[in-house]
């Protein structure tokens, strides 16, 4: 599988796998699927693994881990994220956790942005993990939380980066404004921004990903299907976007760029994967998956061959805002 790499990020491979489903994020996985989606993954050639606390309560990390434990730590890169510690709540250990995660709420989730929090977070992260150390820490969805964020916690981060504890620093978000002024105002390494560089979402493009490239900053795109509206060949009429049903408006739009994927030979999952790497400043595609079949037909997809005549027909239809296949791209692809 191919790697990207920006000025200030270790190499990527171009897929890379999201465990949030490790997690059981909305329903249930079992530990036999959880680890097949990582060694299917791994058969496939990935090698860039992102997880969270948050997922599941320290669930996905504590699988992930189990799953990789084997294999050569130099031969792969593990991104974690920061700024919700999780607290014992034996209190409340018996009721469903409420964060979207199947799973008992043993511990509540404490948002911590302070350099103290940073650091028992990384703490806790690698003792779930098995490792003893990650590559890539993000500082997760600070989006009320931006003058903390912003100090302390970058500047937490930057002091573990220089002292060679991680080797890249910066946020993931489900926005995009506030990822491009951490890019503008921090000394960040790269930002992982969730549906917002996708066929049906383009606020990426305005300001963060010219201003990423410009310094250096390594883009990672996330939620490329938008939760699951880009993620069949045809929108089915449950579909969700953005975690809600999705409106009307938007699954026409969808189901239009349906239709002419399939006039090009592709489908509306492969493009969905394809199009964010058109852009030379992204670095990978964060996919999840609930077991060794999705992470086969991942893999699978990322591979499927789209032709450039695709963008500019959505272009000219105005599906798409500009055109975005250039000779750099074109070599990637």
């Amino acid at each position: 599988m191919r790697t990207r790499s920006s000025a200030r990020l270790p190499e990527l491979t171009e897929l890379g796998l999201g465990t949030a489903q490790l997690g059981n994020l909305a329903r249930l996985t079992s530990d036999e699927d959880a680890c097949g989606a990582v060694d299917a993954a791994w058969e496939t050639g990935v090698r860039y693994f992102d997880t969270a606390p948050h997922y599941g309560l320290g669930l996905s990390e504590r699988r992930l881990g189990a799953a990789l434990t084997a294999r050569p730590r130099d031969e792969f890169i593990v991104s974690t994220k920061v700024g919700r510690l999780l607290e014992p709540s034996p209190e409340t250990a018996h009721l469903q956790d409420d964060g979207g995660f199947a799973v008992p709420a043993a511990f509540r989730r404490s948002w911590d942005f302070s350099r103290d929090g940073i650091l028992r977070s990384l703490e806790s992260s690698l003792e779930r993990l098995g490792l003893d150390r990650v590559d890539v820490v993000y500082l997760h969805d600070p989006d009320h939380h931006w003058a903390e964020a912003s100090t302390t916690g970058v500047d937490a981060l930057v002091e573990l980066r220089d002292q060679g504890v991680v080797k890249a620093v910066g946020a993931g978000m489900n926005q995009a404004a506030m990822l491009t002024e951490f890019v503008r105002r921090c000394d960040i390494d790269v930002v992982m921004v969730a549906g917002r560089h996708t066929l049906l979402d383009h606020s990426a493009q305005d300001e963060l990903l010219p201003l990423a490239q410009e310094r250096g900053v390594g883009v990672v795109a996330a939620a490329v299907y938008n939760s699951g509206l880009l993620a069949a060949p045809r929108p089915p009429v449950d579909a969700t976007y953005d975690y809600q049903p999705a409106s009307r408006e938007l699954t026409v739009r969808a189901a239009a760029i349906a239709v002419v994927c399939e006039r090009h030979g592709t489908s509306l999952p492969e493009a969905a994967i394809a199009y964010p790497l058109l852009h030379p400043g992204v670095t990978s595609v964060v996919l999840g998956a609930r077991d060794a079949g999705q992470s086969r037909t991942n893999a699978d997809r990322l591979a499927a061959s789209v032709p450039d005549a695709l963008w500019t027909e959505l272009t000219v239809l105005g599906l798409l805002p500009q055109a975005t296949v250039t000779p750099t791209a074109r070599e990637r692809r």
